[in-house]
């Protein structure tokens, strides 16, 4: 798999769990101190997100890193 393939894998799996917490991007943003725009481009697979961000976005989601990965 691709790096960019990974990345937008990423990204789906952190859009599906969010919207199965009911929550928007800028929910999700608020919880862990990014912007929308941030969360925007993660879930699309244009940006590549780092570990601390990863853990906020996981630990936002009920869960830890290895339920988006």
């Amino acid at each position: 798999m691709s790096k960019e393939e990974e990345r937008q894998r990423i990204g789906q799996r952190i859009a599906d769990l969010r919207k199965a917490k009911g929550m928007t991007q800028q929910d999700l943003a608020d919880v862990t101190g990014n912007q929308r725009n941030h969360i925007s481009r993660i879930e699309s697979g244009k940006y590549s997100v780092g570990f601390d961000t990863l853990q906020a976005i996981a630990e936002a989601l009920g869960g830890t890193i290895d339920i988006i990965v």
